[in-house]
């Protein structure tokens, strides 16, 4: 099976789940002998990392033209295929023009130095002359607004299609699928959306509704739509309107390389108990609840610390708000973390708590397992479909969520059960679980069945 895949986000350059999952299922199905075409942002990856390769690749009866691709060490069936788009994960629309108008000021104050050229944009890529100029340019002008940067990306990603071979297309999330609608509709080729979060779970009832109307299109032009769990596939049913029948839930999972888990020896040297909040920092993932229950807690315990770590549109206002409750003190924010920073965070914690409003999946709390922390998750995740050891609370319920942190912190042998028993439970999640019920239904695709 040959598979164009389309995303915005792979490691090493993430920030968030949706990165990590496709990285997963990617190397997963390649461990299956797929044949993976991902193609991608520029921005995303980088040749210059010791684990990027990049290649010229012959014309051939398949790909009748030469062009550059990307490999990464231990994807040995993927291909990556940068493309001079400047969209990004999880920007909003306005951060977009932000951005835009940044780069506007920076390219402006550049022209205007004494013995500095003006910058030259980059090559747009025109759809009505087929080349290979723009699909891996240097950089990428922001062009108009966020949407404009869509469909540009699916102008590439259509060039891309043409010079090379594959079954089905396989499309992640709203911004890649008017390149997969445009793409099954030149080449014949059946189209399979992956949704691991709706315009719904990002914005709550005030949602945008020209985002709304792509992912509506996409959802009903695709012949399958996968599902990170049954909370997105009720969404998706009732308020995109899609046949039940057309939907496969395929649950996210996580990489467990069997090598011990790393000492404790980074734990901090005092008394504090350490409570974990990991993630963006956006209405979708209630960071606002997490510090309403921080109050509580501290109300009737002192010896606790809170850490928010990550970024998002609402850090500033949650930095005030901790402040207003009078617990600005107790309460740490990191910012973003990468790598081992990010291992080392989960080792200092007691408890790590995920309050999401609303959260298609939700890949953090297995990481935290994964690490020998216990863990309190929404009822309002998908990844509480499948957990059974871990705490559950209603989002909105900051007393309860008070006292079970209360319980977990002030009785270890409750702390111990959730860990031993987390820590057994995660290893039942397998990629490679994920990847047989993605192929699956690709083949359903591909059979035409509706």
């Amino acid at each position: 099976m040959r598979v164009l895949m389309l995303g915005w986000e792979f490691p090493p350059f993430i920030s968030g789940g949706l990165g990590t999952a496709c990285y997963g299922l990617a190397k997963a199905l390649s461990d299956l002998g797929t044949e993976i075409l991902f193609v991608l942002p520029k921005g995303v990856v980088d040749e210059q990392l010791d684990r990027v390769h990049v290649f010229s690749a012959p014309a051939s009866r398949d790909s009748p033209r030469a062009h550059t691709y990307w490999t990464v060490e231990g994807l040995e069936h993927v291909r990556l295929i940068p493309v001079g788009v400047a969209l990004a994960p999880y920007k909003t629309e306005e951060e977009y023009l932000a951005d835009r108008r940044r780069e506007e000021q920076a390219r402006a104050t550049t022209s205007s130095e004494p013995g500095k050229a003006a910058a030259t944009p980059a090559p747009v890529l025109d759809p009505n002359r087929p080349t290979s100029v723009g699909l891996t340019g240097d950089s990428a002008m922001y062009a108009g607004d966020l949407f404009s940067e869509v469909h540009r990306y699916a102008r590439l990603v259509a060039e891309v299609a043409r010079l090379n071979a594959f079954d089905v297309i396989h499309a992640h999330d709203w911004m890649t699928y008017p390149a997969g609608l445009s793409v099954a509709a030149l080449s014949g080729k059946p189209l399979v959306v992956h949704v691991h979060s709706t315009e719904f779970d990002r914005s709550g009832t005030n949602i945008n509704q020209r985002v709304y109307d792509v992912e509506r299109a996409g959802l009903h032009g695709a012949r399958r739509v996968m599902c990170v769990s049954r909370l997105t596939r009720d969404l998706v049913t009732h308020r995109y309107g899609v046949p039940e029948a057309k939907c496969r839930i395929i649950y996210n999972a996580i990489t467990i390389n069997g090598e011990p888990m790393p000492t404790a020896m980074h734990r901090i040297e005092h008394d504090d108990k350490i409570v974990l909040f990991l993630g963006r920092i956006t209405m979708q993932k209630g960071p606002e609840y997490f510090l309403a229950a921080a109050k509580k807690v501290l109300e009737v315990m002192d010896n606790v610390k809170f850490v928010m770590a990550g970024t998002g549109d609402m850090i500033r206002r949650m930095i005030e708000l901790a402040a207003a409750l009078g617990i600005g003190h107790r309460v740490t924010f990191t910012g973003f973390l990468r790598g081992d920073d990010v291992d080392r965070i989960y080792e200092m914690a007691d408890l790590y708590v995920m309050p999401s409003v609303s959260e298609p999946f939700g890949l953090a709390p297995l990481e935290a397992l994964k690490h020998d922390v216990p863990v309190l998750i929404s009822k309002q995740s998908g990844v509480s479909e499948v957990l059974v050891h871990a705490l559950k609370v209603d989002f909105w319920d900051i007393h309860e969520m008070a006292n079970k942190i209360i319980a977990v912190l002030r009785h270890p042998p409750l702390q111990k059960t959730l860990r031993e028993h987390g820590a057994f439970e995660v290893r039942k999640f397998s990629w490679s679980d994920a990847a047989k019920a993605c192929m699956e239904a690709y083949r359903e695709a591909v059979e035409g069945g509706r």
